[in-house]
């Protein structure tokens, strides 16, 4: 074979074959793009809001400069990074001339929101960053469908899906409009907890704020799926087992899935517990010298050998830290040191306070009261500039400022370090709130029926803590209108001086089954001045002064016959109470408070002890004694127990105690019984008097009239129960209470009467006997040839028949009556409504109960 080699290419021959080689081949021209060119012209086509520079200026092509392919390309890709084009082109490469064709980015018109109801368009509008009159990108656009993709599954609804459309308007102008299909809210269908081996998965799960779907937490809003508490579960958990004794646990992982439907999620965590440790030795090592360790360690509540518990630990820093406040150390540093023993499993724990040097208040500063003056507010502080700090007299102002009333909830006293490391300030930060009531309401009772009452009062008189009050109310039993002032600070002194005018129409009842019948009334005129002055910190002693005139009077046409109170008609009982009187009595109380907040108190108690004196002139002569006690307790989680005992007596003075100022007991007081239902009551049963020997008739036409006693004591145990944030701000108030008291003795027993008696032992018909009517005056009633009533004693007398009675004393009884049941109350817009269900437990002969009570009334 022959190789030939040459500057073509190679060619291969065979033996005795003739080959010819190729002509030499020019090579080919250069590519254009390699070509440099010069921009001869630059042109901008199709641009309608933009000047032809403000399209150039976004790309580097100047007129004289030399350009490539590669210059072009970056020249449409800058004018597409300005988000201002839809479309760019360019011709006229080849000669030089460029041409930049454009079409702009529409202008937004509308942005609409379709198919959202679980999210009001205000809340998506917040998120979306298009707006109208800016430019419409598809970027932007998708930017914005997940922001609301994101805004749904901080809901819990991970199947939205957000469909944005555009709607194309004349001058370049489009609407946006996202379509929303919100899907169903993604809930938890399981949650699976492995490595767990102490704790049952249950016990577990109740630990957790996130609870699975099932027939018992349809109604929670925990059951949906929410980033931020699968955070805040795994803190629950790791805080239980803390306060159990084990101290190494760990989450190992957290792991959410969403089943393939995007309906629910099923939570996996795998945790390990570790092992359970003990408390070892606990100590206090404190450098500052006012501290006694080991006596403050030996109160600390903790004890070795016993169960670790994360909670108790800080519970003693907690108590360390206020320990070194109250001795004027502001900023004690309290850190416990843990001695963690694997062999032994214990867990040593040695408090070290850090040295510390004692605080005083350098200056006390009351922000935000734009009504109340300063010196209202700084003289319910406890400390003032220059004194030694005390945690303790800090505590005791929030708890005074609190219960003024004049401002917002949970105000704390805030500390900051001073000018010096042994300087404090303190700084009030308040938030007034209205202290003004001005309200006319209508409302409805079980018991007195419709209520009308208008009232106003303010609180914070002239920003200065002064209280005016005035108000009026009518119902079907009781009429009034009352006017009042006090001055806590009489002069600037510690001295509250105070007084009421008033006038009462109260109007008695007695039952007829299940109706009421009014018996006596009684009106009330007069008026109460009292002074009050502190004795220290929780003492205060208060006097008083009280004039009335008391008028007490029956129904001349009912109860009257010839002008005289009738024992068969009103009973002996009324004919003694009837009268008028002046009244006038001295009156001293003490009173210990020590209650967090005297409005909605959840911590502290209440003790008053009282007497009143009737007798300084006047008409009636009697010493009234009565004591209050209450107790709160905060149980945490929302809990507050509440106990309260009082109990009373009175005596006359050189007369009977008359019937208007006895003690009576019943609803509110003792719940679960009607109003005035417990204690000593006149009950008047009829006869019928067709049947030989004459039969009492049936009890529901029985009359009952509460009569008081002189003596009363009464008791309360009630558990206010938490709700959940949305119920709270209701203002619903629910509790469950047990009720137990009773009213007694000391009471002359009325003469009772029976119009039958004789008749029934000697065995023959009992008579009625009969009465002639009166008139509203007492004056007796005649029927004149016609048939018409008259005074004139001409005609013939108008009587009825008097039906036959018989009468008993029932109720005084100093056994106890008790009661159970569960209240709630609600701040509802149409005022406040307070229900009580209740059931008497414990009764005597006589009470009257009721099992459920209930008052509302109305703003208009």
């Amino acid at each position: 074979m022959l190789f030939v080699l040459g500057v073509g290419p190679i060619v291969i021959a065979s033996a005795g074959v003739a080959v010819t080689p190729p002509p030499l081949q020019t090579p080919p021209p250069p590519h254009p793009a390699a070509i440099a060119r010069t921009i001869a012209s630059l042109q901008v086509e199709g641009a309608q809001r933009f000047e032809a520079q403000t399209v150039l200026s976004y790309t580097k092509l100047r007129v004289g400069q030399a350009f490539s392919n590669e210059t072009l390309d970056q020249a449409i890709k800058d004018l597409y990074a300005s988000d201002l084009f839809a479309d760019v082109s360019i011709s006229g490469a080849e000669t030089g001339a460029i041409v930049l064709r454009v079409r702009e980015n529409p202008i937004i018109n509308r942005v609409l929101f379709e198919g959202n109801k679980r999210l009001k368009e205000d809340k998506i509008a917040k998120e979306v960053k298009l707006a109208p009159r800016q430019i419409f990108t598809r970027t932007a656009v998708r930017q914005d469908v997940a922001r609301i993709v994101e805004l749904y599954r901080r809901q819990g609804r991970f199947a939205a899906v957000i469909e944005p459309k555009m709607v194309s308007l004349d001058q370049n102008r489009v609407d946006l409009v996202f379509e929303i299909s919100e899907g169903p809210k993604s809930q938890v269908r399981q949650i699976n907890i492995l490595g767990n081996t102490v704790f049952p998965d249950s016990k577990l799960r109740e630990q957790m704020a996130t609870k699975a779907v099932r027939l018992k937490t349809m109604l929670s809003s925990n059951t949906s799926y929410d980033q931020d508490r699968l955070a805040y579960d795994q803190q629950k958990l790791r805080q239980f087992y803390l306060t159990e004794g084990y101290a190494d646990f760990k989450v190992i992982s957290a792991v959410a899935e969403l089943t393939p439907d995007k309906k629910d999620f099923i939570i996996t965590y795998v945790v390990e517990e570790g092992k359970r440790y003990k408390f070892g030795d606990v100590t206090v090592d404190s450098d500052i010298r006012d501290f006694d360790n080991k006596r403050v360690a030996a109160n600390l509540g903790i004890t070795k050998g016993e169960w670790y518990n994360a909670k108790r630990v800080e519970t003693a820093v907690d108590s360390l830290s206020a320990a070194a406040g109250a001795l004027g150390y502001a900023f004690a540093d309290v850190n416990p040191d843990f001695q963690r023993d694997k062999d032994t499993l214990t867990m040593g724990i040695n408090f070290h306070i850090a040295e510390a040097k004692r605080t005083f208040v350098e200056r006390v500063d009351i922000n935000g009261n734009t009504q109340t003056q300063d010196k209202i507010i700084r003289r319910e502080i406890r400390l003032a500039e220059g004194d030694a700090f005390s945690n303790f007299q800090v505590k005791r102002s929030q708890d005074r400022i609190n219960s003024l009333g004049y401002f917002q909830d949970k105000f704390e006293i805030k500390q900051t370090e001073g000018s010096a490391p042994d300087r404090v300030v303190l700084t009030a930060d308040l938030q007034e709130k209205s202290t003004g009531e001005l309200s006319l309401s209508a409302g409805y009772s079980s018991l007195e029926k419709f209520i009308i009452q208008a009232s106003i009062t303010q609180r914070n008189f002239r920003g200065k803590g002064q209280e005016l009050r005035a108000s009026v109310s009518y119902s079907t039993y009781s009429k009034s209108v009352e006017l009042g002032f006090t001055e806590p600070y009489l002069f600037n002194t510690n001295i509250a001086l105070g007084g009421d005018i008033f006038r009462r129409d109260y109007r008695s009842y007695n039952t007829i089954g299940d109706s009421t019948t009014t018996t006596y009334k009684q009106v009330s005129t007069g008026f109460q001045i009292r002074a009050g002055l502190p004795l220290n910190e929780y003492w205060t002693a208060s006097a008083r002064y009280g004039l009335s005139y008391e008028e007490v009077s029956l129904d001349q046409a009912t109860y009257y016959t010839n002008g005289v109170c009738d024992v068969a008609l009103a009973g002996s009982y009324l004919c003694d109470a009837i009268g008028n009187r002046w009244t006038s009595s001295i009156g001293y109380s003490f009173i210990f408070d020590s209650l967090n907040n005297r409005l909605h108190p959840t911590k502290g108690s209440r003790l008053s002890i009282s007497q009143d004196f009737a007798g300084v002139g006047g008409d009636t002569r009697y010493l009234r004694s009565t004591i209050v006690a209450a107790k709160y307790w905060g149980l945490g989680s929302g809990f507050v127990l509440n106990a309260q005992a009082e109990g009373g007596h009175i005596m006359g003075i050189g007369q009977d105690v008359r019937l208007t100022d006895r003690f009576f007991l019943g609803d509110p007081q003792l719940r679960g019984f009607d109003i005035r239902g417990v204690g000593p009551r006149v009950i008047r049963q009829y006869y019928d008097t067709s049947t030989v020997p004459a039969t009492l008739t049936a009890a529901s036409n029985n009359t009952s009239e509460a009569l008081g006693g002189d003596t009363y004591y009464r008791g309360r145990l009630e558990l206010e129960l938490p709700l959940g944030a949305g119920m709270r701000e209701m203002g619903l108030r629910p509790s469950i209470y047990a009720d137990i008291g009773a009213v007694f003795g000391g009471v002359k027993t009325p003469t009772l009467a029976d119009s039958c008696a004789a008749a029934i032992i000697a065995g023959v018909a009992c008579t009625t006997s009969t009465r002639q009517y009166t008139n509203s005056s007492g004056a007796l009633l005649y029927l004149d040839s016609s048939g018409n009533t008259t005074t004139t004693n001409t005609g013939t007398p108008y009587t009825y028949a008097l039906s036959a009675y018989r009468e008993s004393y029932a109720g005084n009884s100093p056994k106890p009556r008790v009661s159970i049941g569960i209240g709630v109350n609600w701040n509802s817009p149409f005022g406040p409504l307070r229900i009580d269900l209740a059931k008497a437990l414990l009764k005597q002969s006589g009470d009257d109960t009721k099992l459920l009570t209930f008052n509302v009334g109305g703003q208009f």
